[in-house]
């Protein structure tokens, strides 16, 4: 018994380990909902310290609390929010759908804490005053999905971005067989191919940031239903402005509690944003692994750098391990994403009651996608080398470079040129030399794979 301690709810007495922050209502969801292991990420648990930290510096400022009580609620919430509790926090993530059993974890552990400095608080009375689990959970969805994208996400983007712009820029010179249906076609720069990647990032960049206009929206004050019961009128959007003093975001309180509470609407895009960004990542790091394959045997454009050995029992081989774990974590995002989706629709008339689970996946997303955006460009787009002899081979004996003839000869003549190439196993140049009637000089202008990059008739377009 020295181990325990025994602590009381509304629903009776209960054994609580001694050392524990909580209290009985954190220990009944601990010993109901043994099921994965996995609790709510640290960016979650600092939403909440500072969801609580702002709640008793707006209810001091409205009369609500007392200096003491305020003073030790707020010290210990950001005490919170800065992860020095997190262990403290230990509730499954598959738990009662709004997220109750983890808003009172925080609302004890702060209480206790705040009572240890010597005030009198009391985790629903004074922790929760002015809100309801149904309100602060979605609020922290917000908070900690905002903050988590602005800080840790988006500067990675443009990291990832600025890598590849610059290695788009040191290989805008540089031609490469262009490939359609995995099939050999008509040249194209490195550079414009790595543009095409770069500008895929910043298209995710742009709906990343779009649909943050609608995370910053934050229901809080909407209370138990969204009418505000037991909350003063000015509690919401109070709230949002001291979120924005604590955290440097502009917050706002939303214009609908009930859409906030009963709906996930604004999680789900953003989840679909970041399943769009995971497509491109995965298109990305496709291309490199097929650019990189071989390097004997596949088609060597490029060497991706060494980073570990590729096999345990085959000596020398190396493998593109980043564009891999790349694809694993766009993978993986997608299917967080099919669970949000299904989560979000999981709005039952006044509450969404999938919110654990919303706030998990949704951070795992924006996290993994974050780490794995800055490893791709510093392991992978900064460092890859080209293989300039192989690409320069591959171009001229490429028949489908013939395309470029078709206005001066025709597409059959042009097409029976190639097939001729194809058979013969022979650069295409020579093949039109024989079948076309053009000199050496203007097949050789004609062809030139560079010119051909810019598009337009004989390479003269932008």
């Amino acid at each position: 018994m020295s181990n325990f301690r025994i602590e009381h709810d509304s629903m009776g007495e209960l054994k609580v380990p001694a050392d524990a922050l909580y209290g009985a209502q954190t220990q009944r969801a601990i010993d109901n909902f043994p099921i994965s292991g996995l609790h709510l990420p640290r960016p979650f648990i600092r939403a909440l310290g500072l969801i609580k930290a702002a709640a008793a510096e707006v209810n001091v400022a409205m009369g609500h609390l007392k200096k003491n009580q305020a003073a030790a609620i707020r010290k210990a919430s950001m005490a919170v929010a800065e992860g020095q509790y997190d262990a403290q926090f230990p509730i499954d993530i598959f738990q009662t759908g709004s997220g109750t059993s983890t808003n009172m974890n925080a609302n004890e552990v702060i209480a206790h804490l705040a009572v240890a400095a010597g005030a009198k608080v009391h985790p629903n009375d004074h922790v929760n005053y002015g809100q309801s689990s149904n309100d602060v959970i979605p609020t922290a969805i917000h908070v900690s999905a905002t903050l988590t994208t602005s800080e840790q996400l988006l500067p990675a983007l443009k990291h990832l971005k600025k890598a590849i712009d610059q290695r788009a820029r040191e290989l805008k010179n540089t031609p490469k067989t262009g490939r359609t249906h995995l099939m050999d076609a008509m040249p194209i720069t490195f550079g414009q191919e790595l543009s095409g990647w770069a500008a895929q990032i910043g298209s995710a960049i742009e709906r990343i940031e779009d649909a943050l206009k609608r995370m910053r929206r934050l229901p809080q004050g909407g209370t138990a239903v969204g009418t505000g019961i037991n909350a003063d009128p000015k509690f919401g959007p109070a709230m949002a402005l001291q979120l924005k003093k604590l955290t440097g975001v502009k917050f706002e309180s939303a214009g609908n509690y009930f859409e906030g509470m009963a709906a996930q609407d604004a999680a789900v895009e953003l989840s679909g944003a970041l399943k769009t960004l995971a497509v491109a990542l995965m298109k990305i790091a496709n291309d490199l692994r097929w650019m990189n394959s071989g390097p004997l045997a596949g088609l060597g454009e490029i060497e991706l750098p060494a980073l570990q050995p590729g096999s345990s029992i085959m000596p020398g081989k190396v493998n593109p391990v980043i564009p891999e774990a790349v694809a694993m974590v766009a993978a993986q995002v997608i299917g967080n994403d099919a669970s949000i989706t299904i989560a979000g629709q999981s709005g039952n008339f006044q509450l969404n009651v999938m919110l654990p689970l919303i706030a998990h996946n949704l951070l795992q997303s924006i996290g993994i996608l974050a780490n794995v955006s800055v490893l791709l460009a510093d392991k992978a787009i900064a460092g890859f080398k080209v293989n300039k002899a192989r690409v320069d081979q591959a171009l001229a004996m490429n028949p489908i470079l013939v395309t470029a003839l078709n206005p001066v000869i025709g597409y059959e003549k042009g097409a029976a040129t190639a097939k001729l190439a194809y058979k013969q196993h022979r650069p295409i140049m020579d093949v039109a030399l024989e079948t076309t009637g053009l000199s050496k000089s203007e097949l050789k202008k004609l062809l030139d794979p560079l010119t051909l990059t810019r598009g337009g008739i004989h390479g003269e377009g932008k």
